[in-house]
């Protein structure tokens, strides 16, 4: 598991770095928030320990950028601050977790495993029996490997995650290709069309359906 520490004082990181990485986890460090900005568009990170108070972009504002791209990574704020309104602050930007200053290295060390845990609790998603291994990237239906594409893969996950709610085309649009500007909508209903045949299931197994005129509803 890959960590990204964003922390700016020195002997912090250092005591972090040495000691995570005895735990077996891969850590990467950054000392400002900007450098941490900048490390998250490169790589993908498993869990984010992040400190409130930055210099170049505050820990909050870095929350909020890492929340724009990334709903699923954990996490864990690492401050001094400690009111009550301050840590909701934290929470409403998206942060997981919340650790005061100075914390105790096991403490620590068990949220980060928690975390993990939740986040194994979800690498199988499942729509009747079309199966996602999120770890490993692959997709079975009925016992069977289903190529996709990227983007067919990044659709179809999207929609079983949202099992039960109507997605619009604009939210797909906006979630799944990252584009918030007039856009035809209609290139959904090619990849729809593509993974439907790829999956090759029964009449009924038709686990997608259409919403004429708004979009696509996945359900068992």
């Amino acid at each position: 598991m890959h960590i990204l520490i964003v922390e700016d004082e020195i002997g912090i990181v250092q005591f972090l770095k040495q000691g995570l990485e005895e735990e077996g986890y891969k850590i990467t460090c950054a000392t400002d928030g900007l450098q941490g900005f900048e490390l998250i568009q490169k790589e993908k990170f498993d869990l984010i320990l992040l400190d409130w108070m930055l210099p170049k972009m505050t820990g909050l504002e870095l929350c909020k950028a890492v929340r724009l791209k990334d709903n699923s990574t954990p996490l864990i704020f690492l401050t001094a601050k400690d009111t009550i309104q301050e840590t909701i602050e934290g929470l409403k930007v998206g942060a997981n977790d919340y650790i005061k200053k100075p914390f105790s290295f096991d403490e620590l060390t068990e949220r980060i495993k928690i975390h993990f845990r939740k986040q194994n609790e979800q690498e199988i998603l499942k729509l009747g029996t079309i199966e996602i291994n999120v770890l490993q990237h692959r997709v079975l239906a009925n016992g069977n490997e289903v190529p996709l594409t990227h983007r067919e893969y990044d659709l179809l996950c999207y929609l079983v995650k949202n099992k039960g709610k109507v997605c619009t085309r604009t939210q797909i649009i906006e979630d799944v290709w990252d584009i918030h500007f007039d856009y035809d909508t209609g290139v959904i209903d090619v990849f729809m069309n593509a993974i439907r045949k790829k999956l090759n299931l029964k009449i009924e197994e038709d686990y997608i359906k259409t919403v004429r005129g708004v979009g696509y509803i996945a359900n068992d």
